[in-house]
């Protein structure tokens, strides 16, 4: 790869540090895309001695690389996401992904290729972590930032996704039980 096709590469995976999420900071400010996944991949590197058997340095790289499209896109909610919202962003990160050299397309196009599939350990491992960085943000930010159907979310976005392993699972578990407190201090007010 030429230092400008890196140059070229960074640029546009710059997007995502502009592009915001639906989800907000501790401290109140908009999430950024960028930030969401820096969070997954220092999930993922965290979980290595728990997950046995996983690859995790090619979970870290699914992590980083998994919203790269909303580069193009723009993030839209899960529950507001519809599947031509995904064809679309699909189909412009496959076309960016294809203009890159071959050794950056082929990496690129096997990870993209195994989160679709969603057959391997490693493509389950991701998918949840990716859910459940957005809980724990949901649940960082506070109540106060949730829309009102984000109660139920809470309490049951990513669950079968967790399932992949146990102590996943149990994290979840875990992340759905500070939802409910929030969710019960709220109503007491």
């Amino acid at each position: 790869m030429t230092l400008r096709e890196l140059l070229d590469i960074l640029s546009a995976a710059e997007k995502l540090k502009c592009t915001t999420r639906h989800s907000v900071t501790g401290d109140g400010r908009t999430e950024s895309v960028a930030e969401h996944s820096w969070r997954a991949a220092l999930m993922a590197f965290l979980l290595k001695d728990e997950l046995d058997g996983i690859d995790i340095d090619r979970v870290i790289k699914m992590c980083l690389v998994h919203d790269l499209g909303e580069a193009f896109t723009g993030d839209i909610p899960a529950f507001l996401k519809k599947t031509e919202d995904g064809d679309r962003e699909a189909g412009l990160l496959r076309r960016w992904v294809a203009s890159m050299p071959r050794n950056v397309r082929d990496s690129m196009e096997s990870l993209f290729d195994e989160m679709e599939k969603m057959e391997s350990g490693e493509a389950k491992v991701y998918k949840a972590i990716d859910k459940l960085e957005a809980l724990i943000q949901h649940n960082e930010a506070g109540r106060e930032t949730w829309l009102p159907l984000e109660d139920d979310l809470q309490l049951t976005y990513g669950i079968e996704e967790c399932r992949c392993h146990p102590y996943i699972d149990a994290l979840r578990q875990l992340v759905r039980e500070d939802s409910k407190r929030l969710i019960e201090r709220g109503k007491g007010k």
